[in-house]
């Protein structure tokens, strides 16, 4: 789905960092309540009233498979708008419906077998720029027959062989069965630090806000947990898709603190001539449509409870 993760200027998951290509992957987007900020990966400063947010109001709305798939149909063939096509795909995960997984999976097959160029009508288009989408229908399914402690012990199993892709870390993500504790405690002990990173950016995903302390700590003194620095923006933007008050308080406390500290002073951080501190608060307008200290006077304080809802909202 869309380009899965593009980690803001110029700090993009790398293939090479984490087995996948910065072009495909889950959607992750909401549209904020009295709790939660807004959060796009499509859309620059997506907000409320605005066509684009219309249409992912609709689609993230939608119970109507069949036409939720057909964008996806319209948009390999040429006709249709991809990352909209992407969103539905995110939708149709959510909804869960059987037929739609055993299409996914024949989709997949097809894929598999279909070469080069699968898709002769989007020649631009290839097979992983819709893998990790039809992967997440799949999963999603089988959580609902098999649980999410059988969903977990899969995809856990896949990350240290490399095996996983960002339909994967968007279901990991919306996982109960103490899934990010399964992580957080990965994330600590791994040995190299190509997993440390790869760990780290698979905690961006979850938007439980026990989280919050970990990832602020990251953020401030990623040298403790052996994250080469540029991997911050990691911390951060888990902060900022958890979403919450308390999350982007401390978001807005961690950069403070890095900025006294000289965290990321080092010029080989800098991009687009701003310096990383100046990207990262951009990242935030860019995500959200509000600076930081908007949003933490808005929100509504999040309830003490863990909160179950994930990536683009509850499941129905």
């Amino acid at each position: 789905m869309m380009r899965a993760v593009i980690r803001a200027f110029g700090f993009a998951v790398s293939a090479s960092a984490l087995d996948w290509s910065t072009g495909a992957g889950q959607v992750q987007v909401r549209l904020a309540g009295p709790s939660r900020a807004t959060y796009s990966e499509l859309h620059e400063a997506l907000r409320a009233g605005s066509p684009a947010a219309d249409t992912v109001r609709v689609i993230l709305g939608s119970k109507t498979a069949p036409r939720l798939w057909q964008r996806m149909r319209a948009a390999v063939h040429g006709s249709g708008d991809w990352n909209t096509a992407l969103l539905a795909l995110t939708r149709l995960a959510e909804l869960r419906i059987p037929a739609y997984a055993d299409s996914a999976r024949r989709l997949q097959q097809q894929l598999a077998n279909a070469g080069f160029q699968p898709f002769p009508d989007n020649p631009g288009l290839k097979a992983e720029d819709l893998q990790p989408s039809l992967n997440a229908i799949v999963l999603e399914h089988r959580r609902a027959v098999q649980g999410d402690a059988a969903v977990l012990a899969d995809i856990l199993s896949r990350i240290p062989t490399k095996n996983y892709d960002h339909g994967d870390a968007w279901v990991l993500g919306r996982l109960g069965a103490g899934a990010g504790d399964s992580v957080a405690s990965r994330f600590r002990a791994a040995d190299t630090e190509e997993f440390r990173v790869r760990y780290l950016t698979l905690l961006s995903y979850f938007t439980d806000p026990e989280m919050i302390p970990l990832l602020a700590k990251a953020y401030v003194a990623p040298d403790s947990f052996g994250i080469p620095k540029r991997y911050g923006i990691r911390a951060s933007d888990g902060l900022l898709w958890i979403g919450t008050r308390e999350s982007l308080r401390a978001l807005l406390l961690a950069r403070e603190e890095a900025r006294q500290r000289g965290v990321y002073a080092d010029s080989s951080l800098a991009r687009g001539g701003y310096d990383f501190l100046a990207n990262d608060s951009s990242a935030v307008i860019s995500r959200t449509g509000k600076w930081l200290t908007e949003w933490i006077s808005t929100l509504k304080s999040q309830p003490a409870e863990r909160d179950q809802q994930h990536r683009v909202g509850a499941s129905p």
